[in-house]
């Protein structure tokens, strides 16, 4: 009795998404493949949002994300039968040099300064892996981050990926403003922020707490678009 009333309840924070990238001389074509494959077989709870990455070594791929939706119905999801991957395999994937990562990650509201679904159409990711048995230190430092985004009234959206490859948390800085909010005359930078919540020489330790816990960092700058995108 228990166990479909858990299944209801579970949370819908979850988002699946891949990244995939198209043959430079096939970009058109693919962009509509894409769209056509998304219109008939992503919609309702499995509707498309895609992102073009515009920076890092991705730059040139598309982003393409599912959710948010909980755990209980991606595991219900199944592969949306033959027809859909006969389609796939027929109209996009020809016009693909290669997919790239796949993974699934976790909304932490608790980290956020902006709601799951309040998105905006440029973001910044920042990727942090933290070293073996640095996970916690790792949110504890984003915890002291939070602070300071609220302070500055930034929109950032906090998820952890920990069963897609290495363990990561991801900082999605929502640029509601657009690219302007990257000019220290709209915002002072990171460093002063932060030196104004915690105090004077707050931020050197910081930075020495950020490299005992984490391995490696890496940011990219997405750009959504609309007209590849589930309608």
């Amino acid at each position: 009795m228990l166990i479909p009333v858990f299944g209801i309840s579970q949370t819908k924070n979850v988002v699946n998404a891949f990244r995939i990238f198209s043959k430079p001389e096939k970009n058109a074509e693919f962009e509509k493949a894409l769209v056509a494959h998304a219109q008939k077989y992503h919609t309702g709870d499995w509707k498309w949002r895609v992102f073009e990455i515009q920076t890092g070594p991705d730059a040139g791929g598309f982003q393409v994300i599912e959710g948010p939706l909980s755990w209980e119905q991606f595991d219900g999801r199944g592969n949306l039968g033959a027809e859909h991957q006969a389609d796939w395999n027929k109209t996009v994937a020809p016009l693909t040099t290669s997919q790239g990562t796949q993974f699934y990650s976790t909304f932490n509201e608790e980290l956020s300064t902006v709601k799951l679904t309040d998105y905006a159409d440029k973001i910044i990711i920042n990727h942090a892996y933290p070293k073996p048995g640095m996970i916690n230190k790792t949110m504890d430092l984003v915890k002291k981050l939070k602070k300071v985004w609220e302070a500055s009234n930034e929109s950032v959206a906090v998820y952890s990926s920990m069963q897609s490859g290495e363990p990561q948390i991801a900082a999605v800085t929502r640029l509601k403003n657009g690219l302007k909010e990257l000019d220290p005359s709209f915002r002072k930078p990171l460093p002063e922020r932060y030196e104004a919540v915690y105090g004077e020489g707050s931020w050197n330790y910081y930075l020495d707490d950020y490299a005992k816990a984490v391995e490696r960092r890496w940011s990219e700058m997405l750009f959504y678009r609309a007209d590849l995108s589930s309608k």
